[in-house]
């Protein structure tokens, strides 16, 4: 009886996922959301369509998931928004890096061709929430409610409508490409949400 170690196949497991999720982002940013399929993600990551279904219902999950790992590669230190006690300056810190990604055409094509499928996927817009937006969420929150221990934002505020002031301009502005994403604009939808929200 032969003592070789038997391969890991879980570490090939996860080098076919990883392999997958690459491709998906490749072929997003080279041929664009429509020109994708499930075959040719297949094809580029040299696994059968079989695996793909094995793992991902759908091209939507496939696209989610690839944006998600995405996110994780990004983001090192976490949802852990900074927290340096003065709020206008950590906002702006986060709002300048929130247009560099959303201006970078590698991690702005998975996050357009993704919000494509949320709006005509109910089950992948609830998957998204959960496992996404609101962790996201519940990250800014906490670090704009220690600007409220602090004294820096209003103890009322309405911190759901906080983030949308603070978020919504810039999500509609890259939505219907209306203008450019850059430092000034973060730091201009700052200044107006502090305005609007400071005690």
């Amino acid at each position: 009886m032969s003592n070789a170690p038997q391969p890991d196949r879980s570490r090939r497991s996860e080098r076919s996922r990883q392999a997958i999720l690459a491709a998906t982002r490749e072929l997003i940013s080279e041929v664009g959301y429509g020109k994708v399929s499930i075959e040719a993600i297949a094809a580029r990551a040299g696994v059968g369509k079989q695996t793909i279904y094995r793992w991902w219902p759908s091209k939507g999950a496939v696209i989610f998931d690839s944006f998600l790992a995405l996110s994780e590669d990004a983001d090192g230190q976490g949802l852990n928004l900074p927290d340096t006690g003065d709020l206008e300056a950590d906002l702006k810190l986060v709002m300048r890096a929130t247009v560099a990604e959303f201006a970078d055409p590698d991690f702005e094509r998975p996050i357009r061709a993704l919000n494509t499928e949320i709006a005509n996927d109910p089950e992948l817009a609830a998957q998204y929430r959960e496992k996404l937006a609101g962790p996201m969420d519940d990250a800014k929150k906490a670090r704009l409610r220690s600007a409220q221990q602090a004294g820096q934002l209003a103890t009322d505020a309405d911190l759901d409508l906080v983030l949308e002031v603070l978020y919504g301009p810039l999500f509609q502005r890259w939505l219907h490409r209306s203008g450019p994403l850059t430092p000034d604009y973060a730091d201009s939808l700052v200044d107006l949400t502090l305005r609007a929200f400071r005690p």
